[in-house]
């Protein structure tokens, strides 16, 4: 296992008093061939003033708190997490009912039997170079399932939640064992603080590397009744001329897939990538509304009118329900009432058109309005629409001719102008404003100086209106 330098000299330290060990995801990642900056270290046979002895000349320290014998060093630039091993007991209700007693005698597997599951319950020995498998994580781990250590797991039921979001990082199946244990917690949901699900809805959303696993994990568990927005698309049919893969759910399983197999998502910034992907989880969240079975084309057909701006509401709801930042909303609901845009409207895009249509989806961009179209295509396997695509480039192009791909027009007239102009500020600016602007889009002016004619050309116009 490859340690930065300087911890591989705190473990040497710790070694003369105690018997360090790496756990948790650091070590999962590492057998994955993974890099992590995820660095825990558990350390039995001494007590936690020794440890805390031991850690002090290697940088600053941060106790957590005694009674959980955590403690946090920055070394180097890298911060990593001593702690003694330790016994826990359920005395309450939800994720917080615990009661955490230090145990520095406790054994590698006790130590690892309190951990949720077996590819998060491997150890490394650095002393031996030596793998501490007392659960076969490995063997899951390189059979991609995804199983509880003990049945201590129903005493949290966050651990569900991070089944959820961890089959989605590393394309895991949930064991069946598991799977009934965690429909035997279904009732504790309520009992979980939203900001803890929230946590495990955004790494779902950020580090996915086949998002539909968590929503599989969800729908096996039944916890997916605590989500009633993606429920609903299960079982809300589509035409299967148009969507061969199934009912809106699979169809939203697949546009997920493809979001994260698109060529630039790797580069894509994780603030960006949330919302991404929660806006391409949520860009059929109305056709549960808005389906129905009407004739088209000679034959009864499954259709969605309106289903982009039924959308909204839900959208809005469940990012609410899951506790996600404010902000949020307004790039993700924006991208899920315009994923339509280019099967609508006029046979090719004005220069109008893109201007408006990058000012509606503020704060987000055309680029990504056309990723969430592209995983939305792709999301219908095995077809593949010419006519879609064709739409999407022109769009792009069009955007890129604006440069208005990543960004959306501003005003160019401003209420400065007026008073340079010699006009008093009040509510009587704001008509002219917004004509300015509308003229702004529409392309009668591009920048300030032709605005300034413009300007001069309306306020002239209006002073020869009759009273």
């Amino acid at each position: 296992m490859h340690l930065p330098t300087e911890l591989r000299a705190i473990l040497a330290a710790v070694s003369q008093v105690g018997r360090p060990r790496l756990v948790g995801g650091g070590v999962r990642d590492w057998l994955l061939g993974r890099s992590s900056d995820d660095f825990d270290i558990e350390v039995s046979g001494l007590s936690f003033e020794q440890l805390h002895r031991v850690l002090a000349p290697y940088g600053a320290t941060n106790v957590i708190g005694r009674s959980f014998g955590v403690i946090k060093l920055r070394s180097h630039g890298i911060e990593y997490d001593f702690s003694l091993p330790r016994r826990e007991s359920k005395t309450g209700a939800g994720h917080r009912g615990f009661v955490v007693q230090p145990d520095p005698d406790l054994s590698d597997a006790d130590a690892a039997a309190r951990r949720d599951f077996t590819i998060n319950a491997i150890a490394y020995d650095p002393g031996s170079n030596t793998i501490i498998d007392p659960h076969n994580g490995r063997a899951d781990l390189a059979q991609g399932i995804l199983r509880h250590t003990s049945k201590a797991f129903v005493e949290d039921p966050l651990r569900v939640l991070r089944g959820f979001q961890l089959a989605s990082r590393y394309d895991l199946k949930l064991a069946p064992e598991t799977a009934d244990l965690c429909r035997s917690m279904v009732d504790a949901y309520p009992e979980l603080p939203v900001e803890r699900v929230w946590a495990e809805w955004d790494k779902w959303a950020i580090k996915s590397i086949k998002p539909s696993r968590g929503l599989t994990v969800l729908e096996e568990t039944g916890w997916l009744q605590h989500f009633p927005e993606i429920a609903a698309l299960r079982g809300t049919l589509q035409d299967p001329d148009w969507h061969p893969e199934g009912d809106v759910f699979t169809h939203t399983q697949h546009c997920l897939d493809a979001l994260v197999l698109l060529p630039n998502w790797t580069t894509v910034a994780p603030l960006r990538r949330r919302q991404l992907m929660l806006a391409v989880l949520a860009h059929d969240f109305g056709k549960p509304a808005t389906t129905v079975k009407a004739e088209r084309k000679g034959r009864e057909r499954w259709i969605s009118p309106g289903h982009e701006s039924a959308g909204g509401a839900p959208t809005t709801t469940f990012l609410q329900r899951i506790g996600a930042p404010l902000e949020l909303e307004s790039a993700v609901r924006p991208l899920v009432l315009h994923h339509l845009a280019h099967h609508h409207g006029q046979a090719g895009f004005s220069d109008s058109s893109v201007r408006r249509l990058a000012r509606k989806l503020i704060p987000a961009t055309i680029d990504d309005l056309l990723m969430v179209m592209r995983a939305d295509h792709d999301g219908r396997p095995p077809l593949r629409s010419e006519d879609s695509l064709a739409r999407m480039s022109e769009l792009e192009t069009k955007a890129r001719a604006l440069a208005l791909q990543d960004s959306a027009p501003q005003p160019l007239i401003l209420g400065r102008h007026l008073i340079a102009l010699g006009h008093k500020p009040g509510p009587q600016f704001k008509p002219t404003l917004d004509a300015a602007f509308e003229a702004q889009l529409d392309g009668a002016f591009t920048d300030e100086q032709d605005g300034l004619h413009w300007l001069n050309d309306y306020l002239h116009q209006q002073s020869q209106r009759p009273l």
